[in-house]
């Protein structure tokens, strides 16, 4: 049972609601302190945001209060807020009653000096930068379709979710997770054997090794960021063989890791879009370029065959290609046969000339038989003169060099001398050679038409009293005395009868009519 006078008491005391509290509250503060300044490391800034005021917060070693810059202020400062910068804030303080928190609306901000933490990160990234580590010629590009993609960063946050649904809308592609912490004194180490731990896979293993890494983290403070500023995570990134996108934070934020890495990506979504292309665009493009290859085949397939029948009709018919080479032709075979029927015709008149007579080779035998004997007896003497010259000319030429300093060219010319004479000795001997074989030939050729030779082959060579030949037997009479000379002597004869009427040629053949052929009976 209550007690009744404890009841009586608790309802003596005001009521009040949150809205009235929390008027109160924002009265009392802005009425005992009013205008302060404030002195502090920036943390959290992000810029304007969207309505054009700013929202950030000023920290020391063991607090920390938020600070708002009206839109209507911003525009007029001096001096912009940086993140991490120490600076001395004027302004008001108040509560904003939606989240029971006090701030100081800012109406002027003053450079303080860089806080603690800016002053490491600015001492560290000097180190590393010396060290070669943010250089842009050892950053490597990204490959243009990789097969799989590792990706660093919480498991659990909306970063994994963003980059997941990204890749797989543009291009699905094989993700590898490596859970780390983003946030605490752990992040550094973590990140970094996530990245030597990536890069240790082999690409036959169970896990497929990646062909790009992704190090992701959403936006926060400087001290949320801290752990990416770790030298560990640096070194492990320009250590990485595997190109490496940073996205931690947001545009604005900025952190060593992004300085060493291959590629800096403004949003995790957006490492996400530099890792992969869109499907959809390179099909798009693929069809494109097979549309152009079709349509640039079929163009300048249409263009060959106009051109070729350009060509076509430029070119003279096969009648007039012929025409001129058919011309000349005819031409020459109606000469051909003409020049063939003239050389037969001369041939014939020089053949009707010709008289051979055993005379007339004796007399040219003899001829050849003399021109060659006085060329056998003319070469000595030639030899004999053109030897005494050269001689004598060596003579001179000894004469007027020294038998000491030129005795080898004397015995070169004795040498080139002796061998001239035994070629002239071959070329006489061969000179006679030819001559007696021609000679030889001469005298087989006229053996061969001379009529003994006829004589020997069982014929009779006929001769009247006269010793005259008799060639046809229409000059014989009956009674006529003849001589009949055969091979091995001569015998006499009296003719005793007529001779014979020559025998009659037979009839030459009716010529064959076209389309007919001719009897073998």
């Amino acid at each position: 049972m209550a007690d009744p006078a404890r009841n009586d008491s608790l309802t003596n005391v005001a009521e009040f609601s949150v809205s009235e509290i929390s008027v109160a509250l924002k009265r009392t503060v802005e009425e005992a302190f009013g205008h302060v300044r404030v002195r502090g490391e920036v943390s959290g800034y992000r810029g304007p945001h969207a309505s054009g005021h700013c929202y950030f917060s000023l920290k020391d070693e063991r607090a920390r209060i938020e600070a708002v810059i009206w839109r209507g202020t911003f525009s007029k400062l001096k001096f912009l807020p940086q993140e991490g910068l120490e600076v001395v804030a004027t302004g008001r303080l108040t509560t904003y009653p939606g989240s029971s928190k006090y701030q100081i609306v800012i109406d002027s901000i003053e450079p303080a000096g860089a806080g603690a933490l800016m002053a490491l990160l600015e001492e560290r990234k000097r180190k590393l930068a010396a060290e070669g580590l943010f250089a842009e010629e050892r950053k490597r590009p990204l490959p243009f379709m990789p097969r799989v993609i590792g990706v660093v960063t919480s498991p659990t946050g909306a970063v994994i979710r963003d980059i997941i649904h990204r890749i797989t809308d543009r291009f699905p592609v094989h993700v590898v997770v490596w859970p780390v912490r983003v946030q605490g004194e752990t992040t550094g180490e973590e990140v970094a054997a996530a990245l030597t731990g990536l890069n240790a896979l082999s690409p036959e293993g169970g896990i497929a090794r990646p062909d790009v890494i992704i190090v992701a983290r959403g936006g926060g403070s400087l001290e949320d960021l801290w752990g990416f500023n770790d030298e560990a995570v640096v070194r492990a990134v320009a250590a990485s063989n595997i190109p490496v996108i940073s996205a931690v934070g947001h545009e604005t934020d900025w952190t060593l890791i992004d300085l060493a890495a291959d590629r800096r990506a403004p949003t995790p979504t957006g490492a996400a879009e530099m890792a992969v292309p869109v499907k959809a665009e390179l099909e798009a493009g693929l069809s494109r370029l097979s549309a152009r290859l079709k349509g640039a085949a079929s163009r300048d397939l249409e263009r060959r065959r106009q051109g070729l029948r350009a060509m076509a009709r430029a070119l003279p018919s096969p009648d007039q290609l012929f025409a001129l080479p058919r011309r000349r032709f005819d031409e020459a075979s109606g000469r051909l046969v003409r020049a063939l029927q003239a050389a037969t015709q001369r041939k014939r008149l020089r053949h009707d000339g010709l008289r051979l007579s055993l005379s007339m080779l004796d007399r040219r035998l003899a001829e050849a038989r003399r021109q060659s004997i006085q060329c056998g007896e003319r070469l000595p003497i030639v030899f004999q003169g053109v030897l005494r010259n050269r001689r004598a000319r060596l003579d001179r030429d000894a004469a007027r060099i020294s038998p000491y300093t030129h005795l080898e060219r004397i015995r070169r010319y004795h040498a080139r001398l002796a061998d001239a004479g035994e070629r002239a000795d071959r070329a006489i001997h061969a000179r006679l050679d030819k001559s007696r074989t021609a000679s030889d030939q001469a005298a087989r050729l006229a053996r061969s038409l001379s009529y003994e030779g006829v004589l020997e082959r069982g014929f009779a060579l006929v001769r009247d009293a006269e010793d005259r030949p008799l060639k046809h037997a229409a000059e014989l009479k009956k009674g006529q005395e003849l001589r009949l000379q055969f091979s091995d002597g001569s015998a006499g004869a009296i003719a005793t009868g007529k001779p014979a009427a020559p025998a009659r040629s037979k009839p030459a053949a009716a010529p064959k009519e076209p389309g007919k052929q001719g009897s073998l009976f």
